[in-house]
């Protein structure tokens, strides 16, 4: 069984010694804040001085800050160390307050560095500070100002062009409370179109941030602003955001959210981490999607080459002669925990393609979340985790049979659900997880002796078995109101290219004229009759269902839909802007029909009290899943598997959630200028037509 958990263990051990169980956890008391008068006597003075320096510069003309990217903070050189042709920056993004004049909510604005050549980003960037975060404040504002440019950097120590946010990988750190709002200034100065799409939040439609469906990606030399407010009943947890326009994910633009709730118990833990493993690729995805999307290809998925955690790895340049190389900035990574503590790993897949099996040599740990959901602490030793999939693990490290106190974290690819060979492909990255009690710079890195767990390792591509993991915080679904069935696979199409789809639809994206504005613009008449059709239905009045099948429902609706997986490979569905109930499951075999599925119900005893709630659920080969979801946030959302080179190959459906809301829609006059502006179609993948014949 996936993960190897024993049960019996946990039901021995009690729930006082057992780590974090939210539900019974009393919030971390907050230090009384204290302002002094003559701090604010300075920040006075210094806002009169800004004012009186903004004034002169109108007058004379200077370039607006706020259009510049040299207006992000830099910090000295001599903050930085050095290495080379790459620098890690050390040190973390600030934050500044300020106040909204227009409201009584405060905003935060988060400044981070913008250097001036590319650099990997420190992994201590990804170490979250309980001491400087206030759990209990009014919801604010939390702003960002991110610039997109291209760079080449070396992760792992081969070269390769990137796409970087303020020109550091990965992106930075994102947290923020529930209720908070999210403002992201995007500056698009790469070559290439983009989008960013911040993965698990219940948002707003329109800061979905998906290119062809909600909408039109921001142009090379333009901007765009995201204006996110979290809800307040957004489940506290391990969130992430990446680009979504094409495979641009995979080139560099990804980074980790975190959502904090009043009642998280952080004094729990020694520290709180995220862990970000990613198969990395060293050509870009444009030429992968290339080779990719093309006749007689089928099933061949680009096999990465190498592994990262928080964007890091290690490869000899002497395994690639004729490649630009340079491992001498690139080192093995290390983690220091504090020993005789609890410490929470946040981990997140950010890869395209790879399932990762995570592990620590001798030491057991307890997942504690799934997908923003938390969970009763079960014990594994391994966690199979799959594309945009989270999980939390709370690790003890009170292990004392190695001297040194060191022991390897692998972070391993599932290599088989790779169709094809790489000759260059490491699948495995082996990060330094060691007990420190003094400055980490002060130790030397010292190679672990520790032991492997015995058992054999999981070969099958398949999601962790997750049946015993009971969210802390009890839900039981509500009835449905209609079954919907879907078969997801491959099909060769025309020009023999292979293609990813739903039912018969093969999603072809119209990156300039997005399905959310197609149906806004929609006659009334064809809006009416769409309207008119049954619980949920798909709307063939608005959309050519061949190129996106689209599933329509008017006022909040209870939604089962089964996948049934008639591919070969795994398949991690993600569906935006909600989350969802895991009803059933099955590894081979078809899924029950609708009349078959009340029937089938009943003889499992009922549908579960309360079930597994995630945002991404993994069918794997020739199996089957039925989720439950409550379709109560209006707007169109993506549905679509997460493996980025299905996704590109058109495995993806929309659901349009409270049409006769968003019926009432306008699109304002940015958003849709934004669609006219040169090279907002730039980046996009290959069209098949490329493949027909040039003389016909």
């Amino acid at each position: 069984m996936s993960g190897s958990h024993s049960r019996q263990a946990a039901d021995n051990e009690s729930d006082e010694h057992r780590p974090f169980l939210p539900g019974n956890d009393e919030p971390q008391r907050q230090r009384p804040r204290t302002r002094a008068g003559l701090i604010w006597l300075v920040v006075l003075f210094a806002l009169a001085a800004a004012s009186v320096f903004a004034l002169a510069a109108v007058l004379l003309r200077f370039p607006a800050s706020s259009d510049s990217a040299s207006s992000q903070p830099t910090s000295p050189e001599t903050t930085d160390r050095l290495h080379g042709s790459q620098a890690i920056v050390s040190s973390p993004p600030q934050a500044t307050q300020v106040h909204d004049d227009n409201a009584d909510t405060a905003v935060i604005v988060h400044q981070d560095q913008l250097p001036s050549i590319p650099r990997l980003r420190n992994p201590d960037a990804y170490v979250l500070d309980a001491s400087a975060w206030n759990l209990t404040t009014s919801p604010m504002v939390r702003e960002f100002n991110w610039t997109i440019q291209d760079a080449v950097l070396n992760p792992d120590g081969v070269f390769r062009p990137m796409i970087l946010i303020n020109n550091q990988f990965p992106g930075p750190l994102v947290e923020c409370n529930q209720g908070d709002t999210l403002v992201v200034h995007v500056h698009n100065k790469a070559t290439n179109a983009t989008a960013i799409h911040f993965h698990g939040l219940w948002s707003s439609n329109w800061e979905d941030g998906a290119v062809g469906i909600t909408q039109c990606p921001i142009a090379p030399g333009s901007s765009f602003i995201y204006r996110i407010r979290v809800p307040s009943r957004q489940p506290a947890g391990t969130y992430w955001y990446h680009g979504h326009h094409s495979a641009q994910a995979s080139d560099g633009l990804l980074g980790p959210l975190i959502i904090h709730g009043a009642n998280e118990n952080r004094a729990d833990y020694a520290s709180d981490r995220v862990l970000m493993v990613q198969d990395h690729y060293h050509n870009t995805t444009s030429q992968l999607l290339a080779e990719y999307l093309q006749p007689d290809h089928e099933n061949n998925e680009p096999v990465p080459d190498n592994p990262l955690i928080n964007g890091h790895g290690f490869r000899n340049c002497s395994d690639f002669v004729g490649w630009r190389c340079n491992n001498t900035d690139t080192n093995r990574p290390v983690i220091d925990l504090v020993p005789s503590a609890r410490h929470r790993l946040r981990i997140i897949n950010v890869g395209a393609f790879a399932e990762f099996q995570i592990q620590v040599d001798e030491h057991p740990f307890y997942v504690t979340e799934v997908d923003g959901t938390d969970v009763h602490p079960e014990p594994f030793h391994r966690l199979n985790v799959l594309p945009a999939q989270r999980y939390s693990i709370v690790i003890e490290t009170n292990v004392t049979s190695t001297v040194p106190a060191a022991y390897w974290l692998r972070a391993r690819m599932v290599t088989h659900c790779f169709a094809t060979k790489n000759p260059r492909l490491q699948p495995e990255l082996w990060a330094v997880l060691r007990y420190a009690v003094t400055s980490p710079q002060d130790l030397p890195v010292e190679l672990p002796h520790s032991k492997e767990w015995p058992e054999a390792a999981e070969v099958i591509c398949r999601d962790l078995n997750t049946t015993a993991l009971r969210p802390v915080h009890p839900m039981k679904p509500p009835p449905a109101d209609d079954f919907v069935a879907l078969r997801g696979g491959f099909r060769i199409n025309d020009w023999r290219v292979s293609h990813g789809f739903f039912n018969d639809s093969s999603w072809q994206p119209n990156a300039t004229y997005p399905s959310l504005h197609r149906f806004l613009d929609a006659s009334p008449e064809a809006q009416q009759a769409s309207m008119n059709a049954s619980v949920i239905s798909a709307n063939n009045h608005t959309f050519d269902r061949g190129k996106e099948l689209v599933m329509q429902t008017s006022d909040v609706r209870t939604i089962d839909i089964s996948i049934n997986n008639f591919d070969d490979g795994a398949h991690p569905f993600h569906v935006h802007g909600h989350s969802f109930f895991i009803v059933a499951q099955g590894s081979s075999g078809y899924p029950p029909r609708a009349d078959q599925w009340p029937a089938y119900l009943e003889a499992l005893g009922g549908v579960p009290d309360n079930p597994l709630r995630r945002d991404t659920v993994t069918v794997e080969s020739f199996a089957w899943v039925i989720i439950r979801v409550v379709l109560d946030n209006p707007g169109l959302w993506a549905f679509h598997c997460h493996n980025t080179w299905h996704a590109e190959a058109g495995m993806v459906m929309q659901l349009l959630a409270r049409a006769d809301i968003v019926r009432g829609w306008k699109v304002d006059a940015h958003r849709r200028a934004m669609c006219s502006l040169d090279g907002a179609s730039t980046g996009m993948r290959p069209d098949d037509s490329i493949w027909g014949d040039p003389f016909q």
